[in-house]
């Protein structure tokens, strides 16, 4: 049996969270076409159990942190909020770096006005190294000056704590040589297994990791040996790659994304899921072929 919590930020969360990046317009942009059925995902989330919720004012921008404000303030006192700086969306909805030291306060200002706090529970360096041509993926150099604006506003009370996201294992070490580091977010799910050593290594150090794409983000996870699989043990495939990544490592913490209750819920139940050795050794079978 799965554990159900773990330690983030001195304090037990759910492992199964929420991520709202889904809540803005079609790309990460704009306002969505149904606010009232953002506000109630919201709403449902937090009824259910979540509090780890994962979001940032780069979504919309501004129009997510908005909506989880509107939905949930005053929030609950166990509800932990995560979000991250490290970018600016363009008036075509690029995505683009933001790393100097007075774009990091200012998007720390903003997540602050938006959401309605007086400081941040965890702040996230999203990472983009401008030598790599895919800004999804971690490239390796140096983090040290913009993670040490984030530990010097977390001195000045912005920020309790601080995490990582998009990053390599020497990009870690970088940064705990500054400030602590609670919690990692990169890519990886069933298919997409690079971070394997980094989650043991997290583990080992008492760190959260938290996947983003846990489902495969825009390109979802496709595998008839996921669906025969989750046949056979009477789940949803995307419940199945889930409950995968919960026995994976109980460090492990989710954000899987929706805009949609019945999908929320469907997410949710996958907590419930027991996979035995002969489906974990399957799944990860799987795993091991789509990488």
């Amino acid at each position: 049996m799965t554990i159900k919590t773990y330690p983030l930020a001195g304090r037990p969360v759910n492992r199964m969270g929420y991520g709202a990046m889904q809540l803005a317009g079609p790309g990460v942009f704009g306002p969505p076409k149904d606010k009232e059925a953002a506000l109630a995902v919201l709403r449902e989330a937090v009824a259910s159990g979540v509090n780890h919720i994962d979001t940032s004012d780069f979504y919309g921008p501004h129009v997510t942190n908005q909506i989880i404000r509107e939905a949930l303030h005053p929030y609950p006192e166990d509800l932990l909020i995560v979000t991250k700086v490290g970018a600016v969306r363009g008036d075509d909805a690029s995505w683009n770096p933001a790393f100097a030291p007075e774009q990091l306060e200012r998007a720390v200002e903003d997540n602050l006005r938006n959401l309605g706090l007086e400081a941040l529970d965890i702040v996230n360096l999203r990472v983009m190294i401008p030598s790599t041509a895919d800004h999804s993926k971690p490239g390796e150099g140096s983090i040290e000056k913009s993670f040490a604006v984030l530990a010097q506003l977390q001195q000045r009370g912005m920020i309790r704590h601080l995490g990582l996201s998009n990053v390599t294992s020497a990009q870690v070490s970088e940064a705990r040589t500054i400030a602590p580091v609670v919690c990692v977010q990169n890519q990886y799910n069933l298919v997409q297994r690079g971070d394997d050593v980094l989650v043991d290594e997290l583990a080992a150090a008492g760190i959260a990791y938290v996947p983003f794409f846990p489902l495969g983000g825009f390109s979802p996870i496709q595998s008839s040996g996921l669906s025969s699989l989750a046949s056979e043990v009477g789940a949803t495939p995307m419940q199945l790659a889930l409950a995968w990544l919960l026995h994976r490592s109980p460090n492990i913490l989710l954000i899987p994304g929706t805009s949609s209750v019945g999908h929320l819920r469907e997410n949710i139940a996958a907590e419930t899921l027991l996979l035995d050795d002969d489906i974990f050794r399957r799944l990860n079978a799987i795993g091991q072929a789509g990488a």
